[in-house]
């Protein structure tokens, strides 16, 4: 029921507003290995072939399809689950290629039915496609549209010519339904061929992939240029049409950290600090747990209340997330609660000058340690403190970015420069302002941003979206002369475990002992070690 807004009540109305009932049906299940997972983007351009496996057998029902909503349609007959006992079946088998790893990627034939299962594969895997369709029974010119659009029960495996015959083999035992319907290409082009039933192939689509992906994310392009700066949105578009794809760079090996490192008595104590807002300690307190560290959940209560005092800590951290929900601008208020507070204020700069400390601040906590006074040096006027500002899309970046370390100070990147990594991105505001140029220079020339943002090949850049925010020079990232303190934007913390990452090679995916960003957190444990505390 709705009433209408009248201040006079004698002229108030009652509308009776009915909606359809409908039924929400909910499961849940447990996942026993969460790196068993198959994503859509094909992932051997080139080497691999395509498989469709049909569980609609044959029927190509179009009732409710996307394709009918396009033209305004409902249709006669809508597809359906006529053999559910083929479904099951389906879902056993493509577990059991997973957990053989004879998948490199699959996707559901779903919305927009088979042709954009396959573009939509193709897009994400940057490149082109040959297929060589059949359909049930007799096809020909006409039949193309229901073989291609309808929105049956199917799925589509990528796969390497080598495993094929052990899939079709367990294919056949199982009496599952299933064509091989072509390959992968590097060259960046789509083409569609239906076999009629001579078995003469006929084109119905020949196009350049750039152009058809153009296409499929044009609709996104005319919203986004609605919300955010519309030069970024431009931008993002010239940039990504023929975009390469990430491309990483290692020069070290990562390690997992030695068990008896992880359950020794006496190990290095770390303040991992949040405030009302934050939601990125979790992450942390886990990574230095990783990298053997005795981690502390500190919260600014604690320390305004004197249940926790700094000294007795060796390590600081500052937390991601949205203090006091960044209502004053990113971290101010958290920066207030510090500053303000002379006998806190006191402790956190005794802490900051120990020569046996070292502090870390991760997006938010980034924001704080810029309005601390903390990166790149102490001592600066507050009105030319270099701080991060809104981003120059003008809305909130929540990306898998690269980022290229450099060499410099600092004492938790040590030994990993001249790397390239995927790291995860979500702020609103964090593109780093200089008010002063010559500061700016200063920072460059004594190498204290060792981290910046990086294109698809490997290069430092402020071109959007593979700078998120449009910080000069990629800035990503300040460090303290002598390296103790690191400020930065990204979130190493996210990206600690290899399955954490966005995106990842596959070869260091299977041939990684660790990942990359573990060493990080080893490196500030390593230094404690090496330091004796005071």
């Amino acid at each position: 029921e709705h009433r209408t807004q009248n201040t006079d009540k004698s002229e108030q109305t009652t509308e009776i507003v009915k909606s359809p009932g409908a039924l929400v049906v909910s499961a849940y299940a447990t996942c026993p290995d969460i790196t068993k997972v198959i994503t859509p983007d094909i992932k051997r351009p080139g080497e691999s072939r395509l498989m469709f496996v049909d569980l609609g057998n044959g029927k190509d029902r179009m009732g409710g399809s996307a394709l009918a909503h396009c033209y305004n349609q409902v249709g006669n007959e809508s597809p359906y689950i006529d053999d559910p006992k083929l479904l099951k079946k389906c879902f056993n088998f493509v577990q059991d290629l997973i957990s053989r790893d004879l998948i490199l990627s699959g996707h559901d034939r779903s919305d927009g039915g088979l042709i954009t299962t396959l573009l939509e594969m193709a897009f994400a895997g940057n490149c082109g496609i040959e297929i060589n369709i059949e359909g049930q029974g007799a096809r020909g010119k006409g039949q193309e549209i229901p073989l291609l659009f309808s929105e049956e029960a199917g799925l589509v495996i990528e796969y390497l010519p080598a495993n094929e015959k052990r899939i079709t083999d367990a294919l056949k035992t199982v009496n599952i339904p299933y064509q091989t319907i072509g390959k992968t290409t590097l060259e960046k082009r789509i083409k569609f061929s239906l076999l009629t039933i001579n078995y003469s192939p006929f084109t119905v689509l020949d196009e350049d992939m750039r152009v058809l992906r153009g296409i499929w994310e044009e609709t996104s392009y005319q919203l986004d240029r609605l919300q955010r700066n519309p030069e970024c949105v431009d931008e993002e578009k010239r940039n990504i049409y023929d975009s390469t794809g990430l491309s990483f760079n290692l020069s070290f090996s990562p390690e997992p950290t030695p068990e008896h490192l992880l359950i020794k008595e006496n190990k290095p104590k770390i303040a991992i600090i949040r405030e009302e807002g934050s939601n990125g300690d979790r992450e942390m307190t886990s990574a230095f747990f990783q990298a053997g560290f005795e981690t502390w959940d500190v919260t600014m209560t604690d320390l305004l209340e004197g249940n926790v005092n700094l000294e007795e800590f060796r390590g600081v951290v500052f937390v991601g997330g949205f203090s006091y929900a960044d209502v004053l601008d990113s971290a101010k208020g958290w920066a207030g609660v510090i500053r303000f507070n002379k006998k806190i204020w006191q402790q956190f700069q005794s802490f900051y000058n120990r020569p046996d400390t070292f502090s870390l601040g991760v997006c938010n906590g980034c924001q704080l340690m810029a309005l601390l006074g903390w990166v790149p040096w102490q001592g600066i006027p507050d009105n030319i403190q270099p701080r991060f500002i809104h981003n120059r899309s003008g809305r909130f970046e929540s990306r898998f970015v690269s980022l290229r370390i450099l060499e410099s100070p600092s004492v938790m990147l040590h030994g990993m420069e001249n790397s390239v990594l995927g790291v995860w991105v979500a702020h609103g505001e964090g593109l780093v302002y200089f008010p002063d140029n010559a500061m700016q220079q200063k920072v460059l020339d004594e190498k204290l941003a060792p981290a910046r943002y990086a294109d698809d090949k490997g290069n430092i850049t402020e071109k959007y979206p593979f700078n998120p925010n449009g910080s000069p020079e990629g800035i990503a990232a300040l460090c303290s002369p002598d390296g103790r303190h690191l400020a930065i934007m990204p979130h190493p913390e996210r990206a600690f475990l290899k399955w954490q990452w966005g995106w990842m090679p596959e070869e260091w995916r299977k041939d990684l002992k660790a990942s990359p960003w573990i060493k990080m957190f080893q490196n500030a444990r390593e230094w404690c070690e090496g330091r004796k505390a005071e």
